[in-house]
């Protein structure tokens, strides 16, 4: 009865991770007792909305900026990490991100990868709780999203909690944009090209089984722009994670190198394999074929020399003691020398790391370089077109990157197509939303933009992919005659236009039956009247007047250029003509045209 309790009070309790101790990549018999007590909700964790506009997910054969590391595991494994981390930060050129769990590990890993060679410039220390090593499979896949680098996020298939919230973290550290599909998955089961075609194994179809297989690609091709195609997975008494990163990596725009089974022929996996060569051989891929072998027994393990660690110029690949594979080291290299005739190829003992159900690549994750350089970008996620009325409250939605870190964002709006920009918000954050208000104009060449500025002083920017409109924007020029005049000797005067009211053309307002050889005034005003005087109606709420002269035959009137500013399209301006002194006339001798409205436009 005890041992039942405590039984039962082991697999309720969440696994833990100690420090220094090696963690399978695969499920932990701790961890499958905890589901197994635990089993997960219908439907997994919610998903955000997908990202909007142009998106690229990045290939790991891409020029890259770093690397992700989390400093767990056995000390061997350590050593595995810091000797990778050697080579990325001198030879491939670039920098390594380690996830540390306390200050103290990081003096303990600083040590280690120091003594290793790296340099420590092109390190830099993250202090987050992790469980495990495997950061291939929990940590952050990126895209970008405009120009700017973008977080894909997953629902990681183990119980680890501090993986599992990893990415959501660094894309906080790094202030970029974070996206989370709802998708149970390894990042291991998952390799693409740069040019839209990505491969998982049937791992990903068991894990959501609440989804159809279209769902799924669905959602890989919302989230990340990329055409899935789902390969057959080995048997989890060949690979217990079942990840296609165990035995294929996409190494260019076509060309792929996928494991062979010279020693165990015609075996499920072998058989896997090269229906997979054939497959993408007539896709068009240059196909290389390396060795692999599980040597026979309960705790045998899955030796293969294609989770290796492509990085810039350089290229990682396993070695291993094991006297049944070692033969295999020489072999590998060789392959992948062929493979990648441009790269430095170094090979790592990865007996350390092997015995866990992963490899090389399983413990590294890529990050892809600011697509400016050391210039800023910016993404306008919203709006990017649309139709607006003054005093609208919009919300503009914005993301930015840099390679140093965004200092200082600010809104900009156009009237006029871009000609000119006035800020209509500063200090803005690196991403975030902002109500705009939209002002009392009328275009149909309005433009917004996010400027976003680094401390070294370099700015770059993004505006909207269309332009809005607003207040009616593309108004055309209109003339509408309203109200009646009043009568004199020629009949009641007639106001009208020589022509429509178009942005930037002259236009003469002409009156007819007016007193001939008298005198006029034209009042302008922005919105109509009606105010009774002399006999007549006011029919303008006039703010300025004008006088005219009247020829023999009763015509006079007025001409100017309409302003060419397109924020004044759709504007209205209302006009009406009094004429004085006009003998017929009743009452003091006034005499009125109707009122004029003239719609400025195009």
């Amino acid at each position: 009865m005890l041992f039942t309790s405590l039984l039962l009070y082991a697999i309720q309790q969440e696994p833990v991770y100690p420090e220094g101790v090696g963690i399978s990549r695969a499920l932990t018999p701790a961890e499958i007792a905890w589901i197994a007590a635990n089993p997960p909700g219908p439907g997994g964790r919610a998903a955000t909305s997908p990202p909007s506009g142009p998106v690229h997910c990045v290939a790991e054969y891409e020029p890259m900026e770093g690397i992700l590391i989390a400093w767990e595991g056995t000390s061997g494994q350590n050593t595995v990490l810091a000797k990778m981390a050697k080579h990325v930060t001198t030879t491939g050129n670039g920098k390594v991100y380690c996830v540390v769990d306390s200050t103290s590990e990081q003096n303990s890993a600083s040590n280690t990868i120091s003594n290793q060679g790296a340099d420590m410039n092109n390190v830099e220390f993250i202090v987050k709780n992790t469980d495990t090593i495997w950061i291939r499979d929990y940590g952050p896949r990126y895209i970008y999203q405009g120009d700017c680098r973008s977080i894909i996020d997953h629902d990681y298939n183990r119980p680890r909690n501090n993986d599992n919230a990893f990415p959501s973290f660094f894309s906080s550290h790094k202030n970029q944009a974070w996206y989370d599909h709802d998708l149970e998955h390894g990042g291991g089961n998952y390799h693409l090209d740069a040019l839209g075609y990505s491969y998982a194994t049937k791992l990903i179809l068991n894990e959501n089984g609440n989804k159809s297989e279209a769902q799924i690609k669905q959602i890989f091709q919302d989230f990340q722009n990329l055409n899935t195609t789902i390969l057959d997975a080995f048997p989890t008494s060949v690979d217990s994670t079942q990840h296609l990163d165990m035995w294929m990596q996409i190494i260019g725009d076509q060309t792929v190198v996928i494991s062979d089974w010279p020693d165990q022929s015609g075996t499920t996996q072998d058989n896997i394999c090269d229906a997979a060569a054939v497959d993408m051989a007539a896709r068009g891929y240059q196909v290389f074929r390396t060795p692999a072998r599980r040597p026979s027994g309960w705790n045998g393990n899955h030796y293969t020399y294609t989770n290796v660690v492509m990085f810039n110029n350089i290229v990682m690949i396993p070695t291993y003691s094991n006297s049944q594979v070692s033969s295999y080291n020489s072999q590998a290299l060789s392959t992948w020398q062929q493979a990648c005739p441009n790269k430095t190829i170094i090979q790592i003992n990865s007996d350390a790391v092997v015995s866990y159900a992963g490899v090389l690549h399983c413990i590294m994750m890529h990050v892809p370089p600011n697509s400016g350089g050391a210039i800023p970008t910016a993404y306008l996620v919203q709006p990017n077109s649309g139709t607006f009325n003054p005093g609208d409250a919009v919300d503009v939605e914005w993301i930015s990157d840099d390679d140093e870190g965004v200092q200082s964002t600010k809104l900009q709006f156009s009237d006029d197509g871009g000609s000119t920009w006035s800020t209509v918000a500063n200090n803005l954050g690196p991403s975030g939303t902002h109500s705009w208000i939209v002002p009392s104009v009328s275009t149909s060449q309005g433009l917004l933009r996010v400027v976003v500025s680094d401390s070294s002083g370099n700015s770059g920017n993004d505006e909207c992919d269309n332009a809005l409109v607003i207040g009616g924007g593309g108004s055309t020029a209109q003339l509408i005659p309203y109200g009646s005049g009043k009568s004199g000797t020629l009949g009641v005067p007639v106001l009208n236009a020589s022509a429509l009211p178009v942005l930037g053309t002259l236009v003469t307002l002409e009156v007819s039956q007016g007193l001939p050889n008298g005198n006029g005034w034209l009042i302008a005003g922005p919105r109509k009247r009606s105010a009774s005087f002399d006999g007549g109606t006011i029919l303008v709420d006039y703010k300025r007047t004008y006088t005219f002269n009247i020829n023999a035959q009763g015509q006079g009137g007025m001409s100017a250029t309409v302003p060419s500013s397109p924020s004044l399209a759709g504007l209205s301006w209302f006009w009406q003509a009094w004429i004085r002194n006009d003998p017929a006339a009743t009452g003091q001798g006034w005499t009125c045209s109707n009122g004029l409205e003239t719609v400025l436009g195009y």
